[in-house]
């Protein structure tokens, strides 16, 4: 059968633009579709500056640094309107409570064992004299060897609620922004008495920090969730 050239040149002509379009067909079917209900970026919120709390929402703060089961009894150290350093409340057990400083950038709130009151009151103390972190250390570290400085005959142990961006909730009674650590207060231990490593072997092993010293404690640092 004869098929004319013209015939042909039309037919090839039409089945290149079909398949053309079956091709951009496709290429639209697979383009994403956009998800009309998907849930909008949660907003973070910003923690405020220089944030200046109640006594009570000091010491509701403060306490969320301690064992759950301690923070009722917990004495709480804080500040008042002028921002003196005061004691906001008495306590009933062995934890001892400091509450975020306003005049202090981000936030930290701590929580010890009474037994490491003398050598903490001992440091702030010094802070108010004017003494570095270094001088307060080895000041601190000559009257414990001294006698004149009691210091911890157990293990004693420092909670921290910390952060940069943290802040407390005063609606909720939450501490936003902010994560634990752990320090073990043990005078005078070395890697030999206790098997600790003195560095971190990875994330959130404990290690022994200051060896041999009278601030020797064992470092816990949970990993940032």
């Amino acid at each position: 059968m004869y098929i004319s050239k013209k015939y042909l040149t039309l037919f090839f002509t039409a089945t290149v633009l079909t398949l053309l379009i079956s091709c951009k067909e496709g290429k639209e079917q697979t383009k994403p579709v956009a998800d009309k209900e998907a849930v909008p970026a949660k907003k973070v919120e910003e923690a405020p500056k220089n944030q200046k709390l109640t006594k009570e929402q000091q010491i509701a703060a403060a306490v969320m640094a301690a064992p759950e089961e301690m923070r009722a009894g917990a004495k709480v150290y804080g500040y008042d309107d002028a921002g003196n350093f005061i004691t906001l409340r008495e306590g009933t057990n062995e934890m001892v409570c400091l509450a975020d400083d306003p005049n202090r950038a981000g936030f930290e709130v701590d929580c010890y064992h009474k037994d490491l009151d003398p050598y903490m009151a001992r440091g702030r103390a010094l802070k108010a004299e004017g003494k570095s972190a270094g001088e307060r250390r080895e000041i601190r570290e000559k009257e414990a060897k001294a006698g004149t400085l009691p210091m911890p005959k157990k293990p004693a142990t420092l909670h921290i609620l910390h952060g940069t961006d943290g802040w407390f909730d005063t609606k909720t009674g939450e501490v936003k922004n902010a994560v634990y650590r752990y320090v073990v207060y043990i005078p005078f231990a070395t890697q030999e008495t206790t098997g600790l490593s003195l560095k971190p072997n990875g994330p959130g092993h404990p290690w022994l920090m200051y060896p041999g010293k009278a601030n020797a404690h064992i470092m816990i640092t949970p990993p940032a969730k």
